[in-house]
C-alpha cells in the first residue's frame, strides 16, 4: 500500500485529479484540510488556542469559528498565519499518522494511501510518503478557481496563493508532476500512465 503525498497550490485542482484517482483505483483519501477544519471546531483541540490568540472577534454567533473572517486575517498578515500555522499543524500531523496506521494495521485492500495536503511540504510531510506527486495549473486559472470556490475577491485570492510556497520551489519535491490546467480527460490520461507504470514495475 503506497502512500501518495498529493500537493498542489490552492486552486490547482487537487480535488479533481483525487476524484480521478479514485475512479481508477482503490485509495484512500487522508483530506488535510477537512482535517483542518474538524481540529478547530468547539471543544476540539486547537479551538481555545486559537481564540486565545485571535480574540471572540473571529467567533460567528453559535461560538464557532468563523472560517472565512480567520482566513482573511491569516493570509493578509505573515505574522497572523505563521501563529496559526504553529497551533494547528502539529494536530494535523498527529491526525493523518494516526489514520495512516489505521489504515495500514486493518490489511485493507487500498492500492494507495493519498495524503490531499496543499501544505505537504512546509509541515514535513514529504519525509513519510513514498512519493509526492504534485499539481500544476497557471496562476491565472487558480485564481479564477479560488475565487468561484470561496466565493474571494481577486485581491483575497492572490493574497491566498501568494502566502503558499512558489510552483518553483515546490516542483523540486515532486516525483510525479501533474498538469491540471486543461480539460479532466487530459488529466485522466496522465493518471492512467503513472498507475501503468506503477503495475509495470
Amino acid at each position: 500500500m503506497k502512500v501518495i503525498g498529493l500537493t498542489g497550490g490552492s486552486g490547482s485542482g487537487k480535488s479533481t485529479v483525487v476524484l480521478l484517482l479514485s475512479q481508477l483505483t482503490k485509495v484512500y483519501i487522508i483530506d488535510a484540510d477537512k482535517i483542518g477544519h474538524q481540529i478547530i471546531l468547539k471543544g476540539k483541540p486547537a479551538y481555545e488556542d486559537i481564540v486565545q490568540y485571535f480574540g471572540r472577534g473571529i467567533l460567528r454567533e453559535d461560538g464557532e469559528i468563523n472560517r472565512k473572517f480567520l482566513g482573511e486575517i491569516v493570509f493578509s498578515n505573515k505574522d497572523s498565519l505563521n501563529i496559526l500555522n504553529q497551533i494547528t499543524h502539529p494536530r494535523i500531523k498527529e491526525e493523518i499518522f494516526r489514520k495512516i496506521k489505521q489504515i495500514k494495521e486493518s490489511r485493507s485492500s487500498y492500492n494507495y494511501i493519498v495524503i490531499d495536503a496543499a501544505l505537504l511540504i512546509e509541515i514535513q510531510l514529504h519525509k513519510i510518503v513514498d512519493e509526492v506527486w504534485a499539481v500544476y495549473t497557471e496562476e491565472e486559472k487558480r485564481i479564477q478557481r479560488i475565487m468561484k470556490r470561496d466565493g474571494l475577491d481577486i485581491k483575497q485570492a492572490e493574497n491566498r496563493i501568494k502566502s503558499q510556497m512558489p510552483w518553483e520551489a515546490m516542483k523540486r519535491y515532486a516525483d510525479r508532476i501533474i498538469d491540471n490546467s486543461k480539460d479532466q480527460d487530459f488529466t485522466l490520461k496522465q493518471l492512467e500512465c503513472i498507475l501503468s507504470e506503477d503495475i509495470s514495475f
